[in-house]
């Protein structure tokens, strides 16, 4: 197809390299410098989507960041998808694939689009929720359709193939947005010699003088841009960024950007390159000169294709060189827009009119249009656009005085294209994200900046200052701000002369009247991507919704992926006179981050794969593998599960570890149990506080358990502490959270007790942990050391220091086996060393190693519980039956005690942990099975508690379980049922969690 729409001439596209793409399977030509907007529009393309709702037909509005409709779905391949990429912001690259993100069976004739024009009556807003609620029963069939209309693009199928990348900066001052009022702050600050950072989001700087025809010094404006980003470029102390979104401002004047590195030159990157990268700059001081949107104007059927953001159309034929019509009509609240019809004229099209609903404009450029012949029509406003896939005609009826009714005839008028202006909403949302409201200004016709507690300067269109010479000032002036608060000298620039005329007062209209009333009126779209309408609107107000947030809710204005960036303010208008109120009374909606959607793959970077969750070994897993270990992932580490020895099953692995360590010596590989090294006169105290139990007199050599809980009592890890000096111990936590207690131990000291003197330093990684268990494990241990071993020497609960096998090492003798067990632990350079020498004595101890199945069954039989499984945040000690872990006694508090106390907590029928027999024994409770005290109640049966801990206790010959029941303590001996999901229901006997040597004799030998 040729380029019906583009100019021989003009424009900043290079027409010596023509590019081919391809659109919803048609091969388009294009030129390098054109966006993929912008060769749409030049090939003639009208339709680029469906709206969300009545799949109404869709074409370019905007030129930027706040288009709403074209959305696209780009990538050659499978692994290359990227749904939902502005048309308007995606340079084109030769071999472009892109296609519409909805429409069926095509964009052009959209089956949905029938479903829209006959039932679009009956889906106003918040249609789903009075519609889809019978019956009951129909809901799962409706959401599946729901679903499969709602969304937009879909994600690939295939890994992503690009490489994406993070950088951490700090800068002086970070000036966002690079137009006259960017780019001046820039250089003032570069000039004072600050580090600074320049970013924009389009390819190349200058913002709104790219699009325009404006003179600086009498020459082409695009020359001063030229002239400062090359002196920009000399400093050393600068950083240009540009496609380079700042997409969140967050506390502390940390802002993240998006930058977009290769995405201009293929659908992956090249080789060697990253495809997108995310910044995070922590700035001393930021100037905000984001600019501003136009809006356009609500009227009827403002959607087709071909109604568009007069400086849209302006910024396609001049940056451009793309006229998108043959004629136009331009309506407008405004002077500045009349640059638009002018530019339409010159570039050799007809204009229409120009309507204007002031009754009297008058200024340079009025008389500007007036001279070249254009029909000026004023006290007036297109009401209806008419046309289905492309404006055909428009309805013109005159306005009273503030435009709130028609007062006399329709007028039609044929054209092709609707340029509309209702003039222009400053870019506030970066100032809004840390909180700061926005405030409204009767001046701009927008809501500017209000306050905000950040190292933050505004300067240009942001504060509602529109006009060039006024934006390049404000740039020098919060420059200059800027250095003063940085001790840095002042710096005067040459400004440029601009040549703008003076303009009239603009007309404050949002919504344009019809003859109609809006509910009986055509479609007058607010926000065109969510099908939001003025009369969706009003039927919110009339149901009650008064407070903007819930009115955005409730008809999803602004929900789309352009946040509202066209649309918010003339809704906010429309609710605000169906309430009878100001806009600033009505107010505005919360602007969070992203200002525009950003990859997951930016915001992720490099850390995916391993280097997202890497995988850690212990020091001796090259000799599991020998051993043929099956593995279990725990907290990232790769734990041996258990040891199968040829033909045998799990069950039977697991029957021969338990009965070996038992009977003789097994030996676990602990290495991944968290270690904190604690350091610090406080230490003690601060061990006091986050734990539950007493360690004020614990003694350099001792050992001792503890639960830590939250602050709603409720336990989360536990672990064995020891004391190496009297302000010196190692915790010991589980392996899963480790770095969630560390977190949690920083947590409270820098927030609640930072006068506490107290380091912790994660120590995990430094030592291998093995650990041995079973009546003849004191045997095996003296084979490899000369240390006295004895129960006299060293005694449950204590830890000493000695040499094993040749290495010096701690040994802290503690059980979670309940056996006689030494926890061996050296530096982890030397632990497959220390390991292999115990197993030169395997063969006569029948030493047997096992893994964490064999470790849970073991620690099953003596009832101890595992943080995690048989705790799930909602048990505190107390439920567990260790109320001998609790120190009510201590002269300061501990987290958790309150939590612990309150009422709900305290009560007698409350779920605890019990042992469970199943009358049965061979039946083994699957886990998290559900208990009752009545089996044959109806069904919903009252429940009383699950089943945490589930085995076959080889050692015992029967099964094993632990779990939670109703006032389980006192129902010892009763029964418990647990129905399942075969049909089958299982009796068990309340009783002792701990089923194995219940006065602890073994591990006390």
């Amino acid at each position: 197809m040729t380029q019906k729409n583009r100019l021989m001439s003009g424009g900043r596209i290079n027409r010596s390299k023509p590019l081919s793409f391809t659109y919803n399977d048609k091969q388009y030509s294009g030129y390098e410098g054109d966006t993929l907007a912008s060769a749409l529009l030049a090939n003639g393309v009208d339709i680029i989507g469906r709206s969300f709702k009545y799949s109404r037909p869709r074409g370019i509005v905007a030129a930027g960041a706040e288009e709403p409709n074209a959305v696209m779905q780009i990538g050659a391949t499978e692994a290359t998808q990227t749904p939902n990429v502005r048309a308007t912001q995606q340079e084109l690259y030769p071999g472009l694939v892109c296609g519409a993100t909805n429409g069926w069976p095509n964009v052009d004739n959209d089956l949905m689009g029938l479903v829209g024009k006959i039932g679009g009556k009956a889906m106003p807003p918040g249609f789903y929720y009075k519609t889809f609620m019978y019956p009951k029963s129909m809901w799962e069939t409706y959401e599946s359709y729901i679903r499969k209309a709602a969304g937009l693009g879909r994600s690939p199928n295939e890994y992503d193939v690009d490489i994406y990348d993070k950088m951490n900066q700090h800068c002086d001052v970070l000036v966002v947005g690079a137009g006259p009022a960017g780019l001046s702050a820039a250089l003032v600050a570069a000039k004072a010699g600050a580090r600074v950072i320049l970013a924009d989001e389009q390819n190349e700087f200058g913002g709104s003088l790219l699009s325009s025809r404006e003179t600086l010094d009498g020459k082409p404006a695009t020359e001063w841009v030229s002239s400062v980003v090359e002196e920009l470029s000399t400093f050393e102390n600068v950083a240009l960024m540009p496609r380079s979104t700042v997409n969140g401002y967050h506390d502390h004047n940390f802002l993240t950007i998006h930058e977009r590195c290769t995405d201009h030159i293929a659908d992956r990157a090249p080789n060697g390159q990253v495809r997108q990268r995310y910044h995070r700059v922590r700035a001393k001081w930021v100037v905000l000169a984001t600019g501003a949107h136009e809006r356009p104007l609500v009227y009827g059927n403002n959607d087709v294709p071909g109604c568009m953001q007069a400086s849209a159309v302006s910024t396609y034929i001049n940056r451009y060189g793309v006229v998108p019509g043959n004629e136009l009509v331009l309506m407008t609240t405004n002077d500045n827009a009349y640059h638009t019809a002018l530019d339409w004229h010159d570039a050799g099209r007809k204009v229409m009119a120009i309507v204007d609903t002031r009754k009297n404009p008058s200024g340079a450029l009025v008389e500007a249009a007036r001279s070249r012949g254009i029909n000026v029509m004023v006290g007036s406003g297109v009401i209806e656009v008419h046309g289905s896939k492309r404006v055909t005609s428009v309805s013109v009826a005159p306005l009273n005085e503030d435009g709130s009714r028609v007062t006399g005839s329709v007028m039609k008028i044929g054209t092709d294209t609707v340029a509309s202006s209702g003039g222009w909403s400053p870019v506030v949302h970066l100032s809004c994200h840390t909180g700061s409201r926005p405030v409204w200004n009767d001046e701009a016709l927008g809501f500017v900046p209000g306050s905000t507690v950040q190292n933050q300067f505004t300067a240009g269109a942001i504060n509602g200052e529109y006009s060039t010479e006024g934006a390049l000032g404000q740039g020098v002036e919060s420059a200059n701000d800027v250095l003063k608060a940085l001790g840095l000298e002042a710096v005067s620039i040459a400004l440029p002369e601009t040549d703008e005329s003076a303009q009239s007062e603009s007309m404050a209209l949002y919504h344009v009247p019809h003859t109609k009333p809006t509910s009986q009126a055509p479609k007058q779209f607010v926000d065109y991507q969510n099908d939001v309408t003025a009369a969706g609107i009003e039927l919110a107000c009339r149901e009650g919704f008064e407070s903007i947030e819930h009115v955005k809710r409730y008809t999803a204005m602004g929900f789309g992926t352009d946040q509202g960036k066209l649309g918010n303010i003339n809704g906010m208008a429309i609710a605000a006179k169906m309430l009878n109120q100001s806009i600033p009374d009505t107010g505005t909606t919360i602007f969070r981050p992203n200002y525009t959607p950003v990859t997951f793959g930016a915001i992720v970077g490099r850390d995916c794969g391993e280097l997202f969750d890497p995988m850690r070994y212990t020091a001796m897993h090259a000799w599991h593998e020998e051993r043929g270990a099956e593995y279990e992932d725990v907290g990232q580490w790769k734990r041996p599960w258990y040891f199968p020895l040829k033909g045998e099953s799990m069950q039977d692995a697991l029957n021969r570890e338990c009965l070996a360590t038992r009977k003789s010596v097994g030996i676990l590989d602990a290495s991944t149990l968290g270690k904190i090294d604690i350091q610090g006169k406080d230490a003690r105290e601060f061990l006091g506080r986050v734990y539950t139990n007493a360690w004020a007199k614990l003694a350099v050599g001792k050992c001792r358990y503890g639960l830590m809980c939250g602050e709603d009592g409720m336990v989360f890890d536990d672990g064995v502490t020891s004391c190496l000096g009297d302000n010196h111990f190692l915790m010991t936590t589980t392996s899963g959270g480790a770095a969630h207690v560390l977190e949690w131990l920083e947590l409270y000291h820098q927030t609640e007790w930072p006068e506490m003197e107290v380091y912790f330093t994660s120590v995990t990684d430094h030592w291998a942990t093995m650990t041995i268990a079973g009546p003849n494990s004191r045997k095996l241990l003296e084979e490899l050391t000369d240390y006295d071993v004895s129960s006299e020497n060293f005694g449950y609960m204590d830890w000493k220091k000695m040499t094993i096998a040749g290495v010096p090492a701690r040994v802290f003798r503690i059980s979670f086996t309940g056996e006689l067990s030494y926890e061996i632990n050296v530096q982890a350079n030397y632990g497959l060393h220390v390991w292999k020498a115990l197993f030169e004595h395997e063969d006569k101890y029948n030493l047997t190693p096992y893994g964490t199945e064999t470790m849970h069954i073991l620690r099953a039989e003596k009832g101890f519980i595992i943080a995690g499984q048989d705790t799930d945040g909602s048990v505190h000690p107390f439920d567990l039956g260790m109320p001998w872990a609790v120190s009510m006694k201590k002269p300061f508090s501990f987290i958790g005690k309150r939590g612990m106390q309150r009422e709900d907590c305290v009560r007698p029928d409350r779920k605890q942990l019990v042992g469970l027999k199943t009358t049965d024994p061979n039946i083994v409770l699957p886990e998290g099975a559900q208990g009752v005290f009545d089996p044959n109640a109806p069904i919903p049966m009252p429940m009383v508690g699950h089943v945490t801990s589930s085995y076959w206790s080889a050692n015992l010959n029967r099964s094993v379980a632990m779990g939670f029941v109703k006032g389980g303590s006192e129902r010892m001996g009763e029964k418990v049922y647990y129905p399942l999901v075969d049909g089958r229901t299982v009796e068990a006997e309340i009783c002792s969690p701990v089923f194995l040597d219940p006065k602890g004799e073994r591990q006390h030998v």
